[in-house]
C-alpha cells in the first residue's frame, strides 16, 4: 500500500488517480471508473468528481493507495 500526501482539503478521484500513477490519462481514468473498477473505502466508486479526503483508501485492480 503507497501513501499520497496531499496538501489541499481534498483531491477528485480521477486526479488522484493520475497522481497516483493508477492510470496514465485522464481519460484512462474516467474509463476505469466508469467500469466500477474503482474502489473507494472498500466500495465502487462511479463518480469521478468524488471528492477523496485524508484517511479515505482507493484501489485499483489490487494496487492500493491511502490519503494522507
Amino acid at each position: 500500500m503507497e501513501t499520497i500526501n496531499i496538501t489541499t482539503e481534498f483531491i477528485k478521484l480521477d486526479a488522484l488517480l493520475k497522481f497516483a500513477g493508477l492510470a496514465d490519462t485522464g481519460g484512462e481514468a474516467k474509463i476505469l471508473i466508469q467500469e466500477g473498477q474503482v474502489l473507494v473505502n472498500g466500495e465502487v466508486c462511479t463518480m469521478r468528481g468524488k471528492k477523496i479526503r485524508s484517511g479515505d483508501t482507493v484501489s485499483v485492480g489490487g494496487q492500493e493507495v491511502t490519503v494522507a
